[in-house]
């Protein structure tokens, strides 16, 4: 719910920048970077022409099992349906790169260690980008007094890309991720809807040119065209938001990426402009940066439920946890220990658990069941599972 606006009796007494709309505008840049945005845009409300491509999406299916997706309708791309009285968007870009994190290509090259995709490294941005959100919202109302506002931070059914678009912080790629020439992409966005009708931000070109590298590198090729993402083979989805088994088909497509995918963006030729996180909050934490995968394996619900508190991995679940990395060990090199430890969890007591260490046991059991061991547990080269 918006609190109230203004009312008209008591405009004479509110302060100044009540009356300076531009004058505000450029104070909520300036307050937005004391706060620690790397940039802060204002948008109109009209996405019309998102809002078509939103429901072309939607008719395709390539939200999957997001079903909340078509739940909520053109709420999604119609502020001022979602939250009354909004007539701006004030929009926001925090940069989450960790700097201490381990090299994400040498973790990618390394079978046997988890993937983590960078912004899921550190504390949850859901908390961090809500309190920065809403003391840039209490500065903004210690300056002209109540009106009109709510925060978002990919809490609810915001086009925030489309939106950041429009308030000038850069242009849609094709991965359809924003980008931006000074920082590539590796930030998150969060909105204030507001009823303030301030002077909106001119948006930017786009300068993705002819370069198809986020496309070419997809590992599950999710990306069917320019701009266009079928959730159902984005392995983000397949590891985050889809609930079931993962198909057996993406499986070893997957790799040993156990929570999201960042290829699109580590292929992008403007993230060699992106600069390190300055947010504590975002540094790596439990080594999620350079861990091996029978070793998060084997946590129990417990320690999964004490080490990730406070992170985004722990929405997913310990249940969607242990499937993903049953699929990270099937993807790796066979070895007795990584056979081991899905021997262990064989009888889990979860289904889909079962299903998916059945799988990788079954992408390794034949290579030891042909080969044997090579005397020390591991099995040789030319015996190792392929796609």
């Amino acid at each position: 719910m918006m609190s109230a606006s203004i009312p008209a009796a008591e405009v004479a007494a509110t302060p100044p920048l009540a009356h300076d709309l531009p004058a505000l505008a450029e104070a909520i840049v300036r307050w937005g970077r004391e706060l620690g945005f790397q940039e802060i845009g204002i948008a109109d409300t009209d996405l019309s022409a998102d809002e078509q491509r939103l429901l072309d999406w939607l008719d395709a299916g390539r939200h999957g099992a997001m079903d909340y997706m078509a739940r909520h309708g053109t709420r999604r791309s119609r502020p001022a349906a979602l939250v009354t009285g909004t007539v701006r968007v004030i929009s926001a870009r925090l940069d989450y790169f960790p700097g201490d994190a381990r090299d994400a290509n040498e973790v990618l090259a390394l079978p046997n260690h988890a993937y983590i995709a960078r912004y899921a490294l550190g504390r949850d941005y859901h908390k961090v980008l809500r309190a920065k959100l809403q003391a840039l919202a209490e500065r903004m109302r210690d300056a002209v007094g109540d009106f009109g506002y709510r925060v978002f931070t990919d809490s609810a059914p915001v086009m925030e890309v489309a939106l950041a678009a429009k308030a000038g912080l850069g242009w849609r790629g094709k991965h359809t991720l924003l980008l931006t020439r000074e920082r590539g992409s590796w930030f998150f966005l969060g909105e204030i809807y507001t009823d303030l009708p301030l002077p909106v931000t001119p948006a930017r070109t786009n300068h993705c040119g002819t370069c198809t590298s986020c496309i070419d590198i997809c590992p599950t090729g999710a990306i069917v065209a320019p701009y266009q993402l079928d959730a159902r083979r984005c392995i983000s989805y397949l590891t985050i938001e889809h609930p079931g088994a993962i198909p057996e088909s993406l499986r070893p497509l997957i790799g040993n990426r156990v929570y999201g995918c960042d290829d699109c963006q580590l292929s992008c030729p403007w993230n060699r402009f992106a600069q390190p996180t300055a947010e504590p909050d975002f540094a790596v934490r439990h080594g999620l940066d350079n861990t091996e995968l029978v070793k998060l394996f084997a946590w129990t619900n417990e320690e999964f439920d004490l080490r990730l508190q406070g992170s985004p991995i722990r929405r997913i679940g310990y249940e969607r946890w242990l499937r993903n990395l049953a699929v990270g060990l099937g993807n790796a090199p066979s070895s007795a220990e990584v056979v081991a430890a899905l021997e262990a969890r064989a009888d889990d007591p979860s289904l889909l658990v079962r299903e998916h260490v059945a799988w990788a046991l079954g992408r390794h059991r034949r290579y030891i069941d042909d080969a044997g061991s090579t005397g020390d547990g591991v099995i040789s080269d030319e015996k190792q599972p392929t796609s």
